[in-house]
């Protein structure tokens, strides 16, 4: 319980924001000094806007009350909190906490370590059970409170629910109801409604709050809603229903309609919440009715529950044994006063014992207060921690002062040794770069007989897939003839090539663009491809081809082959000679295998006994002109 003399109390409404100066009388008790209220409309019941919403309305209302940093108690909306009334068995009380512990567990629907949660015993039953209730909100909504109230210099002294508040404030100001009392808070987004009895307190949120009612409006009239609110607030009544005739004003009969329903559909909350009440909790028949809230004073509100309950409805007036400053004006007071129980009961947290004492500030935002607390500390040790950095400091200056002195004389001799690296320096990266010049000429040299080496390659796969052939045919017909060669050679140019490439034939290494190229393997069926004898890396004779500079690294070769048509030897034989002639060109290591590959159909001449087939062969790093 704190002590302070004068304190904040603000009540973080779903629909607006309550606040209220309190101080203590003479003898004890409580006095409004000040109170302002602001709306926050649709972003106020909204998260993601809300923090920004209520931190604009709480320091524009400090601003206009001139109200400077001191201690506030706050409180959670309903629709933040998570409230239940649980019975425990007659335990000894040693064992109450590690039970209510169990209860929380079993009852919150978040998991513990993500929420700040207290508990209060209001009681026991005849039974002996132990009747606890249970308050939980989330760690994160408390944590945006404490910023935004550090954030309009207000220390957070206490967090406390709405329904904790309320009835805190009831029972401060009607001691003397003994008989079974019920208080509606009828709030913009979730209800609260508390019964009183004989000391005992059951209270249960319901979530239906007024702001459905704009929101229907605003849909039905298609307005924004902060305009049908405006809209609501002036001109809205609850309809009586029955034969009543409709008001002429359009939007003050599409109101009323929406508000009877809403106010129907809460009537069944409440009735169900009575049945409950005494039921399972043991309680006596209401015998009245309190409303508060900001919905509640919509006309024809305490008539529509007084018809429905058939029980006297009043509404709550949490000053009733509060002191007011002369200087408030009461008319101002008494339109709102409704709407106050909330800040009503947080400033009676600072005066005495309450029936409901609860403090849900998490464990975070308590070590923030208390390292601001130690903050002097820790300014008057940064302070000295100063001085001797100051006194270390002109030490350091001192030495400094001697090191230029002996810098200065050094500067000569580090100026001409400064000159010999920047000359050793030069020399060095024309050294590197003469190295990496020989180093790629000597690499073009070694591979200038690459192309040589490649047809070199293909021949030798012709010859090793005659004689594979011939050996695979022998059973058939023995001193068999098998003939292969080469028709024609075409580069296809791949991602890298230029956009006219397409397909071009290869120019063989050795020979200057336009020189004439001789076909490889051109000769009657049965030969084999030779080259010309002291001519390494030229195609055989008989090749013609267009030539052009080589093709980009992942360029395709295409061969066109021919070779002596022998299925009348073996219906197989023509595509045994392909697959030879496939599988000897994959083994050479100048030959990417898994990018070589047979390609399209054989191909019969019956002309001249001959066929054709067609290989992509991808070469390994092949020599970019």
């Amino acid at each position: 319980m704190l002590n302070t003399k004068s304190f904040l109390t603000v009540d973080f409404g779903a629909g607006s924001l309550k606040l209220a100066d309190f101080e203590t009388d003479e003898a004890g008790g409580l006095r409004l000094k000040n109170f302002g209220i602001k709306p926050l409309g649709l972003e106020g019941s909204q998260e993601s806007t809300r923090e920004k919403t209520i931190l604009q309305a709480l320091q524009a209302a400090l601003s206009e009350m001139g109200l400077k940093a001191r201690a506030v108690n706050v409180c959670a909306p309903g629709f933040h909190v998570f409230s239940k009334f649980v019975k425990l068995p007659p335990v000894d009380s040693a064992k109450v906490g590690q039970i209510i512990q169990y209860e929380a567990q079993q009852n919150v629907p978040f998991p513990l370590s993500e929420v700040v949660w207290d508990y209060q015993i209001l009681g026991s039953a005849a039974s002996g059970e132990l009747e606890v209730l249970l308050v939980a909100i989330k760690a994160e909504i408390v944590e945006g409170l404490f910023r935004v109230a550090e954030q309009s210099k207000l220390k957070l002294a206490l967090c406390d629910a709405s329904p904790a508040a309320l009835c805190n404030a009831f029972r401060y100001n009607y001691p003397d109801l003994e008989d079974c009392t019920m208080l509606l808070d009828i709030g913009a987004k979730t209800s609260n409604l508390l019964f009183f009895e004989k000391g005992k307190v059951f209270s249960r949120s319901i979530n239906l709050g007024a702001n459905i009612i704009t929101q229907d409006f605003a849909n039905e009239a298609k307005l924004k809603f902060d305009d049908a609110e405006k809209m609501k607030i002036a001109e809205g009544f609850v309809s009586l229903g029955g034969a009543y005739e409709e008001p002429d004003n359009p939007n003050q009969a599409a109101i009323s309609k929406i508000a009877r329903q809403f106010m129907t559909k809460l009537h069944i909350q409440v009735n169900q919440t009575m049945q409950f009440y005494r039921g399972q909790q043991g309680g006596s028949a209401p015998v009245r009715l309190f409303l508060s809230g900001g919905a509640s004073i919509m006309p024809y509100t305490a008539q529509f529950f007084a018809e429905k309950l058939n029980v006297p409805v009043e509404y709550f007036n949490p000053f009733r044994n509060v002191q007011i400053d002369p200087a408030i004006n009461l008319e101002d007071l008494s339109r709102v006063a409704h709407c106050l129980g909330e800040v009503v009961g947080l400033g009676l947290r600072n005066l005495a014992n309450c029936p409901v004492e609860m403090n849900l500030m998490p464990e975070s935002t308590l070590r923030w207060q208390a390292l601001n607390q130690k903050k002097p500390y820790f300014v008057a040790t940064v302070f000295s921690l100063v001085l001797v950095a100051f006194g270390v400091g002109y030490l350091f200056h001192k030495l400094a002062a001697n090191k230029e002195a002996e810098i200065k004389n050094l500067n000569p001799q580090v100026e001409i040794l400064t000159a010999k690296v920047n000359r050793f320096n030069s020399a060095y990266k024309k050294l590197q770069k003469a190295q990496a010049d020989s180093g790629l000429i000597s690499q073009m040299l070694q591979r200038r007989y690459y192309w040589a080496d490649f047809l070199m390659q293909l021949r030798q796969a012709l010859i090793q897939s005659e004689v594979d052939v011939q050996k695979k045919l022998s059973a058939q017909k023995p001193n068999l003839d098998v003939g292969i060669w080469i028709e024609k050679m075409t580069v296809v140019a791949g991602q890298a090539a230029s956009p006219d490439a397409g397909a071009a034939s290869l120019s063989p290494p050795g020979l200057s663009p336009g020189a004439p190229a001789e076909l490889l393997g051109s000769m009657p069926p049965g030969g084999t491809a030779i080259m010309p004898p002291g001519a390494p890396g030229l195609l055989p004779p008989g090749m013609i081809g267009t030539p052009v500079a080589a093709g980009p690294t992942n360029s395709v070769i295409t061969l066109v082959c021919r070779a002596v048509n022998l299925s009348g030897v073996d219906a197989s034989a023509n595509s045994t000679i392909a697959f030879a002639v496939d599988n000897e060109i994959k083994t050479s290591p100048l030959v990417d295998p898994k990018a070589t590959q047979l390609s399209g159909q054989i191909t019969l001449d019956d002309s001249n006994g001959t066929f054709t087939f067609t290989v992509n062969v991808t070469p390994i790093n092949p020599l970019n002109f």
